[in-house]
């Protein structure tokens, strides 16, 4: 049996695990806002350099962490900073501070995380 729809507080009916056009469009204007004031990658570390050090880490250590805390073994594609470096170089390329992740455990559970912070 699926779960019935939600009211979305635009007032449109949306579909369970849906999510309404008026959230996304709000999430994308956050996030635009959030960009424009945000130094590039360059400006923040990921060079050439790091997609050097990054490539080499992932070698090295080629499962996502958090997959594997639940017995699934995916590739990572991401060499996170598990204490988020704010532009601190000592604790951007402190390889203890790094974490093999897969994109979407990246772009989910360690955002959400660092949300939480």
């Amino acid at each position: 049996m699926s779960k019935p729809p939600r009211l979305c507080s635009c007032g449109r009916v949306v579909p369970h695990a849906e999510i309404c056009e008026c959230r996304r469009s709000a999430t994308r204007e956050r996030n635009a806002r959030h960009d424009a004031h945000r130094p590039s990658a360059r400006a923040r570390g990921y060079n050439h350099e790091w997609r050097k050090a990054r490539l080499d880490y992932l070698a090295m250590h080629p499962h996502c962490r958090e997959c594997s805390k639940t017995g699934i073994t995916r590739l990572a594609t991401v060499v996170d900073h598990v204490i988020p470096h704010r532009g601190d170089k000592n604790l951007f390329w402190h390889r203890a501070n790094w974490q093999p992740l897969c994109a979407p455990c990246h772009n989910s559970i360690k955002q959400r995380h660092e949300r939480n912070l």
